[in-house]
């Protein structure tokens, strides 16, 4: 995993620099890291949902289908993610 994903997933990190990592996920177009930010438990509510506008800006449809159709995220995640999609 690269090195800015270890970034957005680190406890000790400042929020801005988590939001920073997320940007440059979606700017790097790493889909797959961004979806597995959305479905990371642990991660506040609010970085999943930047993860999910990533995904959006980086053109992720397929990615964003799977996380509309993936019941074991949040519903308010899932409907956000069909919205984008």
């Amino acid at each position: 995993m690269s090195t800015t994903f270890q970034t957005a997933v680190k406890k000790n990190v400042s929020k801005t620099q988590r939001y920073d990592a997320i940007d440059s996920l979606a700017r790097s177009g790493e889909a797959t890291n961004l979806g597995i930010l959305v479905r990371m438990g642990g991660l506040r509510g609010e970085f999943r949902r930047h993860a999910l506008n990533g995904l959006a800006d980086c053109n992720a449809r397929t990615v964003l289908e799977e996380l509309a159709e993936d019941t074991t995220i949040d519903p308010s995640l899932r409907r956000r993610a069909a919205e984008l999609a």
